[in-house]
C-alpha cells in the first residue's frame, strides 16, 4: 500500500471514530476560523508547524505534511476538522517512544476560572476546540502560507511559548525551563534554538538565522524583567 493511501486510511479511521461520538466529544462543525487561527497561534503554534498561521513548532507533527497527501486524494476539510478535534480533546499525553506527548486539554486550553493574572486562557473550552479544529481543517496542507514574523517577541510566542514560561510574552509553558528564572544569555538561546538539546528540538530548518537571532535578543532582554 502506498504511503498516501496509508495516510488516507488513518484519517478515515479517525473520522469514523469521531462521527460515532464515542470518546470524541461528538461531531464538530460550529467554529470560527478567525478565532481558531488566533487560538492556534497562541496555544499550538510553538509545537506545530502550520504555514497559514506562520508557526514553526517542531515538537509535534508538521500539520501541513500530516494532511497534504490525504487532501490530494480527495479527503475534505470536514474530515480533518474531526481528526483535529478528537486529538485536542483526547491527546496522547504519554508516548511509547518517550518523546514529548501532546498536553492534556486543560493544559493546552486552560479555563480562565482556573488561572489568575494575564496568562493565556479560554472561557469556553468546547468552543475553543471547535474554533481551532475548523481552522486547522480548512488550511492544513493547502499550501497557503502566512508571512513569518520577524520580531523576537512574535517568534517566541508562536514557536516557543507553549513550552516556556516568560512573563513578558504572557506564556506559561512547563515543558522547558522557566526563562524568567533561568535567564539564559543570548549566546545560549542562539545555540539551543539552532541545535536543540534533550526534549527541545532544533529550529534551524524552520527559522532562519535572522529569526533565531531576533528571538535570542528578545529572550535575553525580557527574561526576568
Amino acid at each position: 500500500m502506498r504511503p498516501v493511501v496509508l495516510v488516507a486510511v488513518a484519517c478515515a479511521g479517525a473520522l469514523a471514530l469521531a462521527l460515532s461520538g464515542c470518546g470524541t466529544g461528538g461531531y464538530t462543525s460550529e467554529g470560527s476560523q478567525g478565532a481558531g487561527k488566533q487560538l492556534f497561534t497562541q496555544a499550538c503554534g510553538s509545537c506545530h508547524a502550520l504555514a497559514d498561521a506562520g508557526t514553526a513548532g517542531a515538537i509535534g507533527p508538521d500539520l501541513d505534511d500530516a494532511f497534504a497527501q490525504a487532501r490530494e486524494v480527495g479527503m475534505t476539510s470536514a474530515t480533518f476538522t474531526q481528526v483535529v478535534a478528537s486529538q485536542v480533546r483526547y491527546p496522547i499525553v504519554d508516548t511509547v517512544t518517550g518523546a514529548p506527548g501532546m498536553p492534556a486539554l486543560d493544559e493546552t486550553l486552560p479555563h480562565c476560572d482556573d488561572l489568575e493574572g494575564d496568562a493565556f486562557c479560554v472561557e469556553d473550552q468546547d468552543q475553543a476546540v471547535a474554533d481551532i479544529s475548523v481552522y486547522v481543517g480548512a488550511v492544513a496542507g493547502t499550501g497557503i502560507r502566512a508571512e513569518r514574523p520577524t520580531d523576537g517577541k512574535s517568534i517566541f510566542t508562536t514557536s516557543c511559548g507553549s513550552c516556556h514560561v516568560l512573563s513578558d510574552a504572557g506564556t506559561t509553558g512547563t515543558v522547558g525551563p522557566n526563562l524568567d528564572e533561568s535567564r539564559p544569555p543570548q549566546e545560549l538561546v542562539v545555540d539551543r534554538v539552532t541545535n536543540g538539546q534533550g526534549a527541545m528540538p532544533s529550529f534551524k530548518d524552520s527559522l532562519d538565522a535572522d529569526q533565531i537571532q531576533a528571538v535570542a535578543d528578545y529572550v535575553a532582554g525580557a527574561a526576568g524583567g
